[in-house]
């Protein structure tokens, strides 16, 4: 049998010393099926990204744990059934994504990856999982739509920045009152499972927002009640009250003590001269209500199937003055390759208010063929097909031009829509205004005289995510300085603090049900001591 050649991605990627390897689709799946994934992919240490999906891998080598530069592994969409505990070994890893693969178990090596920040398991047969004490960075992690019957060990107060835990879809039976050890949980999705309670607990963690108990048998019907036809706050405030504890209650009123001490601090510049003087000296971000004439973005069902998540705002009093716009459009490039995940995790984009037409913003989905954008930078309207295939043509030529093993600019997240049978966009009346995770549409598009500025966050992984890429565009463009007022402007002491302020904007059903409203008291919460945030 003649020996199998060097893949010509892995190879070029080698010579050229790349950072970053997708191998994705049919073309990679034909050429697993036949020779197997290609062993000299180990042998690239230089990688920080490496993205294997929808192929028919069904097993990840053990020379996994070779590539210890690796911050980003996605490999969703497979046939992977185990892991090999060399995955311990990657101890740069940040982000690590098996989801809609075929894992029975994952390794205790996995609490080796100090730096583990997303863990992505959705759509497996995972009945087990180890401890995860000891991955203290993690902050979203998600097992939905597995098989497990008992609570994972994810209980630890170690876990100081774990927001997000998502466990619907699965056979929960009971949540353990040690649920309360995670106190920065944010977001906590039990929905779907097999629970008939859940304990007071779960409200004695004060930082949670979000809470879906939907699609449980539960045993008090007020409950069932509450949970399909109210918001997160009423019920919380239903299971604090009714639902069973297992302790006496005295860490519930040291939190609420806590809570309060907190408030206090933040509002300690109300009063006195010094409180005065600390005001000032401080970055200041405005938080404007939501009104009847701000515009609400309204999401179609059909969009759920791709892209199902979005947030959005707007920044209001913009002044872009000398370099700032340009400094402002290179924040969202490094936002996109950071806190994005390279836009695997979100995409951001922004449209200059003004250029909005009056008619109905809608989030939805339509085939490619019946997309019709006029993309950024381009003079000539297109089909969403027409776009994309344009995209491939001008990626290759500049490939081959390059000598580069992967595309560049927006060219390399084409694979994101790869194959897709519908695409999803955001439109304005009949105009479709954003693509994501491609382009948005020149027609929206801001410049150095845009004065106010709609924005979107959009995300195939969770509504958690858009908020967090939100929170740093915010926090980013209030230390750029764009705003039009300046605390102290004109003297040398305060004219280093910037002001800002973002309008709220509202996610509603197409029957104009409330879904999300973005920024809630939820978010802004910075640890940076220089920015305040003020709300309404």
């Amino acid at each position: 049998m003649s020996s199998v050649s060097t893949w010509p991605e892995i190879s070029s990627a080698k010579t050229e010393n790349r950072h970053e390897l997708n191998l994705s689709g049919a073309a990679i799946s034909k050429k697993i099926e036949d020779n197997g994934l290609d062993n000299t992919l180990f042998s690239l240490s230089g990688l920080n990204y490496l993205c294997i999906s929808q192929t028919c891998l069904n097993t990840l080598p053990e020379d996994i744990g070779n590539l210890t530069n690796l911050t980003s592994l996605v490999l969703h969409s497979n046939k992977i059934s185990k892991l090999p505990t060399t995955i311990g070994k990657l101890i740069n890893l940040k982000m690590l994504d098996l989801s809609r693969n075929k894992l029975e178990a994952i390794p205790d090596e996995i609490s080796n990856l100090p730096q583990l920040s997303t863990l992505n398991l959705a759509s497996n047969n995972l009945s087990v999982f180890p401890c995860m004490s000891q991955n203290t960075k993690l902050s979203i992690l998600d097992l939905s739509g597995n098989q497990f019957e008992e609570f994972p060990d994810i209980c630890y107060a170690e876990l100081i920045h774990l927001a997000e835990v998502k466990l619907n879809g699965n056979k929960l039976k009971e949540v353990p009152p040690t649920i309360k050890e995670l106190s920065s949980l944010k977001v906590f999705d039990l929905g779907d499972n097999a629970l008939s309670t859940v304990p007071a607990e779960i409200a004695d963690i004060n930082k949670l927002k979000e809470i879906n108990l939907k699609g449980n048998r539960l045993s008090d019907k007020r409950l069932l009640k509450l949970v399909d036809q109210c918001r997160s706050k009423q019920v919380l405030d239903y299971v604090r009250q009714h639902c069973p504890r297992s302790t006496s209650g005295t860490d519930s009123t040291a939190s609420g003590k806590g809570k309060k001490g907190k408030k206090g601090k933040r509002e300690h510049t109300d009063s006195g001269h010094t409180g005065d003087i600390v005001d000032t000296l401080c970055h200041k971000l405005q938080v404007v209500h939501v009104t009847d004439s701000t515009p609400s973005v309204k999401i179609d069902e059909s969009v759920k199937t791709v892209r199902p998540h979005i947030v959005c705002c707007i920044i209001s009093g913009v002044n872009f003055v000398q370099d700032n716009f340009k400094k402002f459009i290179q924040l969202q490039t490094k936002l996109h390759d950071t806190v994005c995940e390279k836009r695997n995790a979100a995409t951001i984009a922004t449209h200059d208010l003004a250029s909005l037409e009056s008619g109905d913003i809608v989030y939805t989905a339509h085939p490619p063929n019946d997309i019709r954008i006029l993309p950024l930078g381009r003079t000539k309207q297109v089909t969403g097909s027409e776009l994309f295939a344009q995209l491939q043509r001008e990626a290759e030529e500049l490939r081959k031009e390059k000598k580069r093993n992967v595309y560049s600019g927006i060219h390399k997240y084409l694979y994101l829509l790869e194959g897709k049978p519908v695409y999803p966009c955001l439109m304005n009346g009949e105009r479709v205004i954003s693509l994501p995770p491609i382009t948005n549409s020149d027609c929206t598009k801001i410049s150095d005289k845009t004065k106010s500025m709609f924005v979107e966050v959009t995300s195939a992984s969770s509504q958690g995510v858009c908020r967090r890429v939100l929170d740093s565009l915010l926090h980013d463009t209030l230390l750029l300085g764009v705003g039009s007022e300046s605390p102290g402007e004109g003297t040398t002491l305060h004219s280093a603090y910037h002001s800002l302020t973002v309008q709220q904007v509202k996610i509603v059903d197409m029957e104009g049900n409330l879904k999300v409203v973005y920024p809630s008291r939820s978010d802004l919460n910075f640890e940076d001591s220089s920015v305040t945030v003020i709300r309404e």
